[in-house]
């Protein structure tokens, strides 16, 4: 067998068959896993005749002459179509205002770049397209805080972990706005929570946010029905169903018991849904024009949702690859009669996604309406479950028959897997981008700013066969000068800041082009730090990536001063012996280098703290206030001094991931003592900052 014409279709299929490791190792994918990874991506490559074949595929398709749907340029940038058309073509652009440009090619069969920001139709002879005009950069920080040297700073939270009295046992949008409110009175610009996609109602076991069904939705559970619906109408729901006592019991447990009070909650949601549409309520116009407005996607959702409702009432499996042949297809006249058959459960799911967007646009609104210049920050997962809504609704554009992770490394020797799903590079540009757009503009919608996990993902995936180990998988390529595009073109029109978690191993040029769309990194304290084990000093860190302390996936800086996060390695039995020697002597040395970098701002020395503990996070908070990262967000846990962490990779069950509750009320959290100390600690630092700066 071939592996020369293999490794051919590999490259043209957007594969990389070398690669440079973490340690900075050549690295070469074994042919039986570009075959794997090849027949995933929809090109059989098991034998030669099947390699043959799958390269002539692409070759025809490389050679096309008929125009993508979707093309995209910079603003004043000019198009090259020579490919496609002869000089001196006319050409009508139908711009997204209502006008039309008439235009005519030049003599290299170039569009020139006169046309504006946005989505216009163009029409060359008998070919259409949309070209889409992006900014050169996103929507900055200084634009949003309307100043020229943005020192801006805010918090990050676990939406689930907040309190409010009668929250039913995990944080809800309520509680958000009652925690923005509190944060923009104290100064803040932003609040940057965890994600908020729709999970699977069916199967309230799966709870990580990082691997939702669809990231075009919400996930229902953390609407406020109060909010949108009347108090009193939520009240006589808790009693119509009998969950008084079961929901005050829920919100006393320290950890969050998901499945029990998912549960709880959708059956609230369930009696409210029963009570509007037969009670004539005053939102119901609003809530049809919110149905309307969702069209297909939304109606494709609430299906799935229905459909797994279903499966899971007769006890039969929700994944999608596995259900009836005739319900695999989202348009077929199958899921169109079980679409009239449950109206209904339809209805319910449509009622649920139209709570939460309402609830959410909500917190936004009263972060803006309270002063905050950018508000909430959404977080987008770098995939979503390939047994999800996503997957099933836009098959053509997510490789439901790959996942995606991590090669290994020097800190996980095996590799990762996520278990979630990617967007198909080919897929999208087939569907003119459909699905990376759509999820755009969901996630920008309620937001002022939007935080996008593994954004290496924009560039290259490491993917991996289904049932594969993660050592199998490979480095997928991506359009990313056109999605760099389109992420700039609707951050713009969101007026929304993005962040990019730039964190591990970043491919060669990506940081650049970042920084060039003014798409913040992200620098965290405890991994800043150089090959001689010092910190960085304060003006050494970058202005356009924004800095905190810690993230969800780390230690707090309370656990990683007290080594709380080896502990939990030796307890759980994820390293020997000699690795936790080697670990404990490393945190010694870092937290003598920390010692030191923080000695070397006098205030630290002036304010009398209770503890070395309380000493090293107040310093700590001030170290990145004076730094010239145009945002610092700084963690409710390490606000709190908390000394757990909210998610500890590697693990699953044996570790309470994504479950525990913030101590106290969402709308008093930040008089607590040291979180009001490390705020005002933090403004400070932030005005003394932009005064040094600008």
């Amino acid at each position: 067998m071939s592996e020369a014409n293999l490794e051919i279709l590999a490259s043209r299929a957007g594969l990389a068959v070398d690669w440079i490791d973490a340690n900075g190792r050549l690295q070469h994918v074994k042919p039986d896993a570009l075959r794997a990874v090849l027949k995933g991506l929809g090109h059989p490559a098991d034998t030669d005749a099947e390699i043959d074949a799958s390269l002539l595929e692409l070759e025809q398709v490389q050679q096309d002459k008929h125009l993508p749907p979707l093309l995209t340029i910079d603003s004043g940038e000019s198009l090259d179509l020579a490919r496609y058309f002869e000089p001196d073509t006319l050409c009508r652009v139908n711009l997204e205002n209502g006008e039309t440009l008439e235009l005519r090619l030049d003599g290299d069969a170039v569009l020139p770049g006169i046309v504006a920001l946005g989505y216009h139709q163009v029409h060359i002879g008998d070919q259409d397209f949309t070209l889409a005009v992006a900014p050169t950069h996103c929507y900055s920080v200084a634009e949003a805080v309307d100043t020229q040297t943005a020192r801006a700073w805010g918090l990050s939270a676990q939406l689930y972990s907040l309190r409010r009295l009668g929250d039913g046992g995990f944080g809800d949008t309520l509680a958000l706005e009652h925690l923005v409110r509190s944060a923009a009175e104290r100064g803040a610009d932003a609040l940057a929570i965890s994600p908020m996609h729709a999970m699977f109602s069916a199967d309230p076991e799966r709870y990580s946010p990082y691997s939702p069904s669809s990231r075009l939705f919400l996930n229902s559970l953390y609407a406020s029905p109060a909010c949108i619906l009347g108090e009193r109408e939520v009240r006589d729901a808790i009693e119509a169903a009998g969950l008084a006592d079961e929901l005050h019991t829920l919100e006393q447990q320290a950890l969050i018991d998901w499945p029990a009070a998912a549960k709880a909650k959708q059956r609230l949601l369930r009696v409210l849904y029963e009570d509007f549409r037969h009670g004539g309520h005053p939102q119901q116009a609003d809530f049809l024009s919110f149905r309307q407005a969702g069209g297909e996607a939304l109606e494709n959702h609430c299906r799935f949702e229905a459909v797994q409702a279903v499966r899971a009432a007769a006890g039969e499996d929700l994944d999608w690859r596995h259900w009836p042949e005739a319900w695999r297809n989202p348009q077929s006249p199958a899921l169109v009669q079980f679409a009239e058959e449950h109206r209904d459960e339809i209805g319910f799911f449509a009622f649920s996604q139209w709570l939460i967007a309402r609830s959410l646009a909500r917190a936004q609104q009263a972060a803006r309406g309270s002063g905050m210049g950018v508000g909430l920050i959404a977080d987008l997962a770098v995939g979503a479950d390939g047994g999800g809504s996503q997957a099933w609704s836009r098959q053509d554009e997510l490789l439901a028959d790959l996942t995606v992770g991590a090669p290994p490394d020097i800190l996980n020797r095996a590799g990762q897997g996520w278990g979630i799903s990617a967007f198909s590079p080919e897929g999208l540009k087939r569907n003119g981008f459909r699905a990376f757009i759509e999820m755009l503009r969901a996630n920008f919608a309620h937001a002022g700013g939007l935080r996008i996990d593994h954004v290496m993902g924009l560039q290259r995936l490491w993917v991996i066969p289904m049932d594969a180990s993660p050592r199998e998988g490979a480095y997928l390529y991506y359009p990313v000068d056109d999605m760099l595009r389109l992420l700039a073109l609707e951050s713009h029109r969101h007026q929304a800041i993005v962040l990019g978690e730039d964190l591990g191993t970043v491919p060669d040029g990506l940081r650049e082009k970042l920084i060039g769309r003014s798409i913040l990194g992200m620098r965290v304290l405890l991994f800043e730090q150089g090959n001689d084990g010092q910190f960085r000093p304060i003006l050494d860190w970058p202005d356009n990536a924004l800095a905190t302390t810690s993230t969800h996936d780390l230690p707090t800086l309370n656990g990683w001063w007290h080594s709380r996060d080896i502990e939990w390695n030796i307890q759980l039995g994820l390293i020997d012996a000699p690795t936790v020697e080697q670990w404990s002597e490393h945190r010694l040395r870092e937290r003598q280098a920390l010692r030191q970098a923080l000695s070397q701002d006098p205030q630290n020395f002036v304010d009398e703290i209770r503890n070395e503990t309380d000493h090293m996070i107040d310093a700590s908070v001030r170290y990145l206030g004076h730094t010239r990262a145009p945002l610092v967000l700084l963690p409710l846990e390490d606000a709190l001094s908390l000394v757990e962490q909210p998610n500890l990779p590697g693990t699953t069950d044996t570790h309470p991931n994504w479950r525990r509750r913030l101590p106290g009320e969402a709308a008093s959290l930040l008089d607590n003592d040291n979180a009001a100390r490390r705020l005002e600690l933090l403004a400070v630092a932030r005005n003394q900052a932009h005064e040094r700066d600008r």
